[in-house]
């Protein structure tokens, strides 16, 4: 069963992203290769862009986090039906506030040097420290968290800073890392540390990255096997930015797996090449509303966005394919499945658009472009380069409606790297087309609310007392028992035009002479290699 350990994501196509996925067999979907498993090969995968820093306690970006997904071991992985299965723990128990992992034996970092209670606890610790700046406190693991290792037991402890509904599934999707490399940043930004399956082998930056099997690694989710056949020796992670370069050295076989979202799709589709799909986001909206920006402004906002035809850009984006999002969250496990977003959408309005511009004092010129107190209404848009043709297509046609409307505006394509600096580092941006995916409400806390770059990650600067307050209510029930608050958190969001998810697309990533389950990238325990 493909599994997903919930983590969160900025673009679920790829630009920051924690959703993860684990199994003991070759998934079902797709079509298998025909052929024989074999041992010994290389699988080589296309990624669209440089990682940058490999580090597990900064990254947020989904390019990294795909390969950190080779080196570094996690407590527990999530299936797709929301059960746990075991990773570097055998058993676990939790309630809001207090967790519990039991070990099991014979773990080693990549070294051959044990790893202990005590350095698995460590790594929850540091993140917990909010003085470390992790990205992920909030995310998976909340400000003031702390955890205690008893060697002995081989159990790992663990206090939450304040109360986690989903405190199993986050502080055990955490990368842990070997002790040796904890607190040291530079080894962590080249993948050192490992206590996954693999260790990294080499690296050569905007080319690829070559990671190695470690034999003696045995601890893959459940009842995995490291005897079975089809495991590869080797994986190569190599730097494609096009798309239609990529499905050519998918279909010649020079690269086993792609991941495929534009008009390509039908080339790999037509070859009958195995495929996992995801439901991801593929288009949103995001406000800067730090202090200064005309988008801090809530009429602004509502004024962009009845400016923009949402299904228009809806089609575009998808290549026709795409769908009206339910929700902010699309990955399971998403236990809580109601329908936030109806309703919420804002229609076309040209005239209102324009009328509320007008309102809130920022009027047109002879030349048509808008100006408030001598002050040009000057907007930069930024989104992810990862999106391909679709994602140029849907972002020029949103600036053809705003430069309509009045408003000097700039659409930047950025790799993943720019995209993490720009957000979470210089803020200089007003409008991102960057969509967040996650597989639990609780991953979108810390960006809506909270502290701003470079404290903390909320990026868009958003103030929302009723999301707050919604949010609060919501973690300390355990679960599903706070999904009506975890629902109104969003739709909090959605009334101050902070968010507008317009899209859903589908994520397929194509193998040739492979299989896997995907979640936050490839799984590496279940990738087989065939003849």
């Amino acid at each position: 069963m493909r599994s997903r350990t919930p983590l969160i994501a900025l673009l679920g196509v790829a630009a920051l992203a924690l959703t993860s996925c684990a199994a003991s067999a070759p998934p079902e979907g797709g079509e298998s290769p025909d052929g024989v498993l074999a041992d010994g090969k290389t699988f080589t995968s296309v990624i669209s862009t440089d990682p940058g820093s490999l580090d597990p306690f900064i990254t947020v970006m989904s390019v990294a986090r795909s390969i950190d997904r080779f080196l570094y071991a996690r407590l527990v992985e999530v299936m797709e039906d929301g059960s746990i299965s075991s990773g570097l723990a055998e058993k676990w128990e939790a309630d809001t506030t207090t967790a519990t992992f039991t070990l099991r034996d014979d773990l080693s970092c990549e070294d051959g040097t044990p790893l202990t209670a005590t350095d698995v606890a460590a790594n929850i610790s540091h993140i917990g420290d909010p003085a470390n700046g992790s990205p992920l406190v909030g995310l998976q693991v909340q400000p003031g968290t702390s955890a205690v290792g008893d060697d002995a037991a081989g159990t790992v402890t663990v206090t939450s800073g304040r109360p986690d509904s989903f405190l199993i599934e986050n502080i055990g999707s955490i990368s842990i890392v070997c002790s040796t490399v904890m607190d040291d940043p530079d080894a962590l930004a080249k993948g050192e540390g490992a206590t996954g399956m693999f260790t990294m082998t080499e690296i050569a930056p905007n080319s690829q990255y070559t990671l190695t099997r470690r034999e003696d690694f045995t601890w893959g989710p459940a009842d995995w096997d490291p005897t079975q056949k089809g495991l590869p020796d080797t994986v190569v992670f190599r730097v494609v930015p096009n798309e239609t370069t990529a499905t050519n050295l998918l279909l010649s076989g020079e690269v086993n797996s792609a991941l495929i979202i534009g008009p390509d799709r039908a080339r790999a589709e037509g070859a009958g090449l195995f495929h996992t799909d995801l439901e991801t986001p593929g288009g949103s909206f995001t406000f800067n509303q730090a202090e200064g920006r005309p988008t801090a402004d809530q009429a602004v906002r509502d004024a962009l966005m009845q400016a923009v035809d949402l299904e228009q850009m809806r089609q575009v984006i998808g290549s026709g394919n795409a769908t009206v999002p339910t929700g902010l969250v699309t990955i399971s496990p998403n236990p809580c499945r109601a329908d936030t977003v109806s309703g919420h959408l804002p229609e076309l309005d040209v005239d209102a658009a324009a009328a509320a511009l007008d309102d809130a004092g920022w009027t047109a010129g002879s030349d048509g472009v808008r100006a408030k107190d001598g002050e040009t209404l000057t907007l930069r848009m930024i989104y992810s380069s990862q999106l391909g043709d679709a994602g140029n297509a849907a972002a020029e046609l949103a600036q053809a409606a705003w430069k309509d409307l009045g408003v000097d505006i700039s659409v930047t394509a950025v790799d993943s790297p720019t995209l993490s600096e720009v957000l979470f580092s210089t803020g200089d941006w007003d409008i991102s087309a960057a969509p967040l995916t996650v597989s639990l409400p609780s991953m979108l806390v810390p960006f809506y609310s909270g502290a701003t770059p470079p404290n903390g990650t909320n990026y868009a600067s958003v103030d929302n007392a009723d999301y707050t307050a919604a949010v609060t209510a919501a973690s300390a029930k355990a679960g599903s028992e706070g999904c009506d608050d975890w629902a109104a958190a969003e739709e909090a969001l959605f009334e101050t035009m902070s968010v507008v998810p317009y899209a859903n697309i589908t994520r397929s990533t194509f193998a040739n002479k492979a299989t896997f389950t995907e979640g936050d990238g490839i799984d590496p325990t279940s990738i087989r290699m065939y003849e």
